[in-house]
């Protein structure tokens, strides 16, 4: 299993959407969030994945898809 650190930027349109939600489902990922700020027009949210490499790969692929800005986080960063 790996894991990854990455925070997600959404827009207005992409806030309602369970969008960290729905990639834990459909990629077999366990999704832990360790910093957020969501108002009502925007948000963002630091992820810690655990996964295979390959589900997380795809996982952050069809996020990116769906309009999420997708930045790698460092354990420095926290």
């Amino acid at each position: 299993m790996a894991k990854r650190r990455v925070m997600f930027t959404f827009t207005e349109e992409m806030i309602r959407e369970p969008i960290i939600y729905n990639m834990g489902q459909q990629f077999n990922l366990v999704t832990n969030i360790l910093r957020a700020d969501v108002t009502e027009d925007r948000g963002w949210v630091v992820l810690e994945f655990d996964g295979t490499d390959e589900e997380i790969e795809a996982g952050i692929t069809w996020a990116i898809s769906k309009g999420v800005r997708v930045e790698p986080i460092s354990d420095e960063s926290l």
